[in-house]
């Protein structure tokens, strides 16, 4: 077993040497620092088990190294130490974070109590965290279908590896509940799983959200902050729609997959980050390379195992089985009494073709369990929400298809089809940016928001299917 480290920041030779002897007898690993800022140079390329601050330090002080320790690694437990202890200074370090306050010169027993202490602390945290994420209902992958057991297979296959995987597949197969699904059968399940959906983030932000920030490296960025790289460290990064990255960020990322090192935004310290990347997209990346948008570097470096999710469409035997599955967990989850769907609902279901996947249906059956009073769903209770959409059909005409709504019976009716392909429509140009499409369209956030609420609309990515 790895010996624990403790980081020890003080400018007084004479009080670091004596600790370091301490913890070292004691069987811990010790490094050393005589400044705040060489102090957090360490940190940022190890971050030790624990921190043991002096306060009076050259330039920054050990109060200010602790508030930025607290920020950007909050699991690190810090302890302060100081020559001129006074109650004021100890509260305001216990209001900043300090785990424990101890005056110099160090007293042996004192000291090695306190660090006991914070170890302990520090474990029993992360266990609590392990556990958590154990206890979290875990999303399963539905279904009976040739297509998803072979999913099933491959992800047993790929998971104990340190392959990077790129899923391939249309908005609402479930792209990232495979990858969490790798994620939680790999040897790092213990460790971070951080999802990004980069084509939420605005092109101007995105470096920052991957990467972080130094303090001062734009407007508005008042603190230094940790990206999602470092966050994931030791375990599991999931870049959904990668192929909607500039070329510029494509390019750092790949320097993350080549090199395993890159720096926050506005920062010269080289950083590394251990992480396994999966990557999904629903856009033909094989075409975006041909138009010269997507870095083939890129591609191979993500597609040493590919993954390609079918339809929903594709595999109409597991809607049956997922209805009910949805419908089952969002009675319990809304306190509803048991509901079922009758044969001629589910028939219904089966040959909707369903363009918004599992995403749809699962929408569809929330939807029906909070809207619906009846215990048993008929097809009435299911129209307009799986009505034909524009171009469905042997008599699709060719109105019907250049206007939504249309093929409409009631006036109500089409009206709510059109808003909705709208609405549809203005987001995914705008890369479904609710701002952005708020201000295009002259509304309210809140009122956009409540719109998307009552069509079942969700930006891709933000809840897996």
């Amino acid at each position: 077993m790895a010996k624990e480290e403790i980081l020890l920041v003080d400018d007084d030779s004479t009080v670091l040497e004596a600790l370091a002897a301490i913890l070292r007898d004691a069987g811990y690993q010790v490094g050393a620092a005589r400044s705040a800022e060489e102090g957090l140079r360490r940190v940022q390329r190890a971050v030790p088990d624990l921190a043991m601050v002096d306060i009076w330090l050259p330039g920054m002080d050990g109060l200010q190294l602790l508030e930025t320790l607290r920020r950007t690694v909050p699991q690190l437990p810090v302890i302060v130490i100081s020559g001129h202890g006074t109650i004021e200074t100890a509260v305001r370090a216990t209001k900043l974070g300090a785990y424990d306050f101890l005056e110099k010169p160090p007293d042996m027993e004192r000291t090695l109590l306190a660090v006991r202490h914070a170890l302990e602390h520090r474990r029993l945290e992360e266990e609590n965290r392990q556990l958590r994420q154990r206890l979290e209902p875990e999303q399963e992958l539905v279904g009976e279908s040739p297509a998803i057991r072979r999913l099933r297979e491959q992800i047993a296959a790929a998971a104990p590896t340190h392959g990077r995987v790129l899923i391939r597949g249309e908005n609402g197969t479930g792209k990232e509940l495979i990858a969490r699904a790798i994620h939680r059968q790999s040897l790092r399940r213990d460790r971070p799983f951080v999802a990004v959906n980069c084509a939420a983030i605005p092109e101007e932000l995105i470096e920052s959200e991957l990467f972080g920030h130094e303090k001062g490296a734009y407007t508005g960025a008042t603190a230094q902050r940790r990206g999602k790289f470092e966050q994931a460290d030791g375990g599991t990064i999931f870049l959904d729609e990668v192929g909607d990255m500039s070329q510029k960020t494509q390019a750092k990322v790949l320097r993350v997959l080549q090199e395993q090192t890159f720096e926050r935004v506005g920062g010269n310290d080289t950083l590394t980050a251990d992480v396994r990347v999966i990557a999904a997209s629903n856009k033909d990346l094989e075409a975006a390379m041909q138009a010269g948008t997507f870095r083939e570097d890129l591609f191979y470096r993500l597609n040493v195992i590919p993954f390609e999710v079918p339809p929903l469409r594709e595999r109409k035997e597991d809607i049956p089985v997922l209805a009910r599955h949805f419908l089952a967990g969002y009675c319990v989850e809304y306190g509803k009494r048991e509901k079922t769907l009758g044969a001629a609902a589910m028939d219904r279901l089966v040959q909707h073709p369903w363009p918004g996947n599992v995403r749809e249906l699962r929408n569809l059956m929330e939807r029906m369990v909070i809207m619906v009073p009846a215990n048993r769903i008929e097809p009435r209770d299911l129209e307009p929400s799986l009505a034909p959409r524009p171009g469905e059909g042997p008599g699709a005409d060719a109105a019907a298809q250049a206007l939504p709504g249309l093929e409409a019976v009631t006036l109500k009716d089409g009206r709510a089809r059109f808003e909705r392909a709208f609405l549809l429509r203005h987001l995914e140009a705008s890369g479904w940016n609710i701002t952005r499409t708020a201000e295009r369209l002259g509304i309210e956030r809140s009122n956009l928001h409540r719109k998307l609420r009552a069509y079942g609309i969700e930006p891709p990515g933000s809840r897996s299917a």
